[in-house]
């Protein structure tokens, strides 16, 4: 695994809450359940297992055995690339315990990014390291997203420079870097802890941030200035790696981008 990153999957489930995906499905956790016939966390496993700057893949879930079985865990566990690692019912602690045993930098994902491809995580990999990226997070621009699909995603970030959307992928450049996942303790519900978020960020710069103050650069700039290291935004090259499956609509999204895909390729 010499000169490679390593990738962490988060495939946790929310706590005493049952996914209407996966009760659709008749399975115990949303990302087994299948999209276009194959389980979303087997089409994330083999996406990322098929970029060759990564080399051992961390795999954090509360359920574990379900997907053990699938075709591509069995055969990356044979190899010796796949680690379980307990998931947390705090997003914190599930990253703490996923990056356990890594070495950095690392790649966080999540089982749910069924249109993210090989490609697009090797883009995302050369671009953070390219920056020099103490953390990173991914975007993809708002014209390109509703490009790839108009139904695709509803909110985005503006910025003086325009609208983005998150792809839910990070990097983390060192284990340092896991200090800013501190801000998401609490489950990561920024809205509800207003007092936390503004004295992590600062007050200014939640207020730029909030009203599109300034070009997204910029305001990360002063952002990764409060945190001691480099935050970096990364825009990726295609607007459908910002569509995850959340819900009902990003399903039936996904499922359509996936058939356009495989007739494009067939």
């Amino acid at each position: 695994m010499d000169g490679k990153i390593t990738a962490l999957i988060m495939a946790g489930k929310r706590s005493g809450i049952m996914d209407p995906l996966a009760t659709r499905a008749g399975v115990s956790q949303k990302c087994v359940a299948p999209v276009l016939g194959v389980p979303m966390v087997e089409r994330v496993l083999k996406e990322v297992a098929g970029c060759d700057r990564i080399g051992a893949i961390h795999i954090v879930a509360h359920e574990a055995d379900e997907i053990k079985a699938l075709p591509t865990a069995q055969m990356l566990t044979a190899e010796g690339r796949l680690h379980f690692k307990e998931g947390k019912f705090n997003i914190v602690d599930s990253v703490f315990s996923g990056a356990e045993g890594a070495s950095f930098p690392l790649m966080i994902t999540t089982a749910d990014n069924c249109l993210v491809t090989s490609d697009g995580y090797a883009e995302f990999i050369d671009k953070a390291l390219a920056a020099d990226a103490g953390a990173a997070a991914a975007l993809a621009r708002k014209q390109d997203v509703q490009a790839a699909d108009p139904e695709g995603q509803k909110k985005f970030y503006e910025f003086t420079d325009g609208g983005y959307s998150n792809c839910n992928t990070y990097w983390m450049g060192s284990e340092d870097a896991l200090s800013a996942a501190e801000i998401m303790r609490e489950g990561g519900q920024f809205v509800k802890f207003p007092k936390r978020i503004a004295k992590a960020f600062g007050l200014m710069n939640l207020i730029r941030f909030y009203f599109g103050w300034g070009s997204k650069e910029k305001i990360f700039e002063q952002v990764s200035n409060r945190f001691g290291f480099k935050l970096v935004l990364i825009v990726m090259s295609n607007g459908e790696f910002a569509i995850d499956v959340d819900n009902e609509r990003t399903f039936e999204v996904t499922e359509r981008l996936l058939k356009k895909r495989e007739g494009a390729a067939g």
